[in-house]
């Protein structure tokens, strides 16, 4: 396989960093360092690029201005890691790059984040209006936990992840992981990521949460499989990116949004 270009378009949490309010409601930044630029995060969403195609990783609320600070102008196909807000609120965004495409977008997730998805957007799953797509298309691609699809020309692996509130779906290409919104890895899937180069992987915060993992939970995963490379996202505003530079072991870091991941093939 072609060496994988992942590109972090966001790495906050469902609220991103800085939350809105604060003292002066110019933000509540909690002990992320407002003047440190890798403190501000939109939230999670990944491209992974290979062999001229891309596939998008979620489609959040800070989608377009994602795009734009990327240069992302074409997507080949969509993967949804699951229905919560913060992953799936872009939607309508997307009918620009059905534009750009030509044609309905390949919309990978499980049976029940399809459902969720028409349910909040069933508009985007009717007969696709090119070439003005006045609004988005996506063309319903149903995998499962454990399924090897390709995904824009790219094999992928489904992984079963454990959110507490529900499963989300997480990735493995080759080298690359991309977990995101878990707390507890499932046996069938710490043994699918053996053997990894890159793993970007979700850590709200320091301290244990119910439905995230936190440094110390990564850290063990960590131990266990030993990837050459681990990045953090889904990010609060606990983890200020000069912290987990001093703090974290070789080998993992914080994501920033922006921050482009070469990976083997």
């Amino acid at each position: 396989m072609e060496t994988l270009r992942v590109t972090i378009l966001g790495c906050g949490g469902s609220g991103g960093v800085p939350l809105i309010g604060g003292a002066d409601g110019a933000g509540d930044w909690g002990a992320c360092d407002p003047a440190e630029p890798r403190n501000r995060r939109t939230r999670s969403s990944v491209a992974i690029e290979a062999g001229g195609r891309r596939l998008l990783v979620d489609a959040g609320p800070d989608l377009r201005a994602q795009c734009l600070a990327n240069r992302i102008g074409r997507v080949d196909a969509v993967l949804f890691t699951h229905g919560h807000a913060d992953h799936i609120m872009g939607v309508d965004d997307l009918r620009v790059l059905n534009r750009r495409l030509g044609a309905a977008l390949p919309a990978i997730a499980t049976e029940a984040t399809l459902a969720e998805l028409r349910r909040r957007f069933d508009y985007a799953f009717r007969a696709a209006t090119p070439p003005a797509f006045y609004r988005p298309g996506l063309l319903p691609v149903p995998v499962e936990y454990g399924q090897v699809v390709e995904a824009a020309g790219m094999r992928l692996r489904c992984l079963r992840l454990d959110h507490r509130v529900m499963e989300v779906l997480g990735l493995r290409i080759g080298g690359f992981a991309y977990c995101t919104d878990v707390v507890e890895m499932p046996e069938e899937t710490l043994a699918a990521l053996e053997g990894l180069d890159t793993l970007v992987v979700g850590c709200f915060q320091r301290q244990p949460h119910p439905v995230h993992a936190w440094v110390g939970r990564v850290l063990e995963w960590v131990e266990r499989l030993r990837p050459r490379r681990t990045v953090l996202t889904h990010l609060g505003t606990d983890l200020d990116w000069r912290w987990c530079e001093a703090n974290l072991p070789a080998g993992v870091s914080a994501a920033w949004d922006g921050r482009v991941l070469e990976v083997p093939g």
